[in-house]
């Protein structure tokens, strides 16, 4: 169903580039190419996220070129339009007879249910030729239905390789523009890592700062206050140190809150689903967590998975208006995924200072990827990888 919407918008930008062919005749098509070939672009690139998804990634190639002549002999866009070509053709093929399929399974499995309320006197669903009378032909009309079931299970995932050929063999850059392609994402997720480490390093460093250095400030005149007073006033001195005790027990616990937001010990404890169930539990709206994940990934991917859930349940608490949340933790292999979901008012975006922003640098720090949908309206869905190894 992906790749049959996929070849959907195929379709319309090969008939784009037709309309646009056509009227280059005339010289008006060429004030049209690049917007035609950013079509072209947009919709491979929509392919590739979808074949990312579902198997190895398939890096963008990024912008398209200003001018028009190296547009014009840009490789990248020659294999673009090939596979609009193929995918606009035999993508549809493929999407509409793989719809089918289940369609005609769920159809005749189902027919002996209602064959008496239509007239099955010329034929029926899988017997066109064989007038259905009584429940012994409807019966056998289920069986063709069990046929058809069988074929979707055996040739559906023949069907779904088949129609990702073309995107896996014309999407993917070549070799040298593929490693320039990795190096420039290594680079930028190595950018971005080194962003998040210098920002977590301030945020460590103002929290100690405006908290923990000021309640050991307030201790420390306490202390000096209680001192002078066991000179002058003895029976004041109780209640001044007993105030610098109570400073002492703030400090403590803004040190411990520092100390946790850098690996919260409750994973080390309970691991990832013991310390996202604490999350759940604690959070501002009912949440609803599911975690299948099979042994430990590295502590480091549990903590940013940490991480991503805790600031993803704070924005929702408060900024979505959601009356309740859920929260799905599986592996797959070497990725782990997230999806945190809420029925708010949507909305969210990266600028509005809501910390998808942070989100979205630590995981890609990690080289993961974060999609966000968050249509005005709602719901608000956030779907992250993570690699965590095989």
């Amino acid at each position: 169903m992906g790749g049959l919407g996929t070849a959907l918008l195929a379709l319309g930008a090969l008939l784009s580039l037709l309309v646009v062919a056509l009227t280059c005749v005339s010289g008006v098509g060429l004030l049209l190419v690049r917007n035609t070939l950013q079509i072209v672009r947009s919709t491979a690139g929509r392919e590739r996220a979808r074949l990312s998804r579902w198997g190895p990634e398939i890096i963008d190639p990024g912008p398209l070129p200003d001018d028009l002549k190296s547009l014009v002999r840009d490789p990248m866009v020659h294999r673009e339009l090939g596979w609009v070509a193929l995918h606009a053709v035999f993508g549809f093929v493929l999407g509409i007879f793989g719809l089918t399929l289940p369609l005609n399974a769920a159809q005749n499995v189902t027919y002996p249910l209602w064959f008496q309320a239509v007239d099955g006197s010329d034929g029926g669903p899988g017997l066109v030729w064989w007038p259905l009378r009584d429940l012994g032909d409807a019966l056998l009309v289920g069986l063709t239905g069990l046929l058809w079931l069988a074929l979707t299970i055996g040739f559906l995932p023949l069907m779904a390789r088949a129609q990702a050929a073309s995107g896996r063999w014309l999407l993917t850059p070549s070799g040298d523009v593929d490693l320039s392609l990795r190096v420039a994402q290594l680079a930028a997720t190595r950018a971005a890592a080194l962003d998040a480490h210098a920002a977590e390093l301030r945020r460590i460093e103002r929290s100690l700062h405006d908290g923990t250095q000021n309640r050991l400030v307030a201790v420390n005149v306490l202390l000096g206050a209680a001192r002078r007073a066991l000179n002058r006033n003895p029976d004041s001195a109780g209640e001044i140190l007993e105030r610098a005790q109570d400073a002492t027990e703030q400090a403590l616990a803004e040190l411990r809150t520092v100390v946790r937001g850098i690996l919260p010990p409750v994973l080390a404890d309970r691991g990832l689903e013991g310390a996202l169930s604490g999350l759940a539990g604690n959070s501002g709206v009912p949440c609803h967590l599911e975690v299948d994940v099979p042994g430990r990934c590295a502590i480091s991917v549990e903590a940013t998975a940490y991480f991503v859930v805790a600031e993803a349940l704070t924005n929702v608490t408060k900024h979505s208006g959601a009356s309740k949340a859920t929260v799905t933790v599986r592996r797959d292999r070497d990725r782990l995924l997230l999806h945190i979901e809420d029925d708010g008012h949507g909305g969210a975006d990266e600028i509005s200072g809501s910390g998808i922003g942070g989100i979205r640098r630590r995981v890609e720090a990690y080289d993961g990827r974060l999609v966000l949908t968050s249509p005005p309206g709602g719901p608000t869905s956030m779907q992250v990888e993570l690699p965590c190894g095989s």
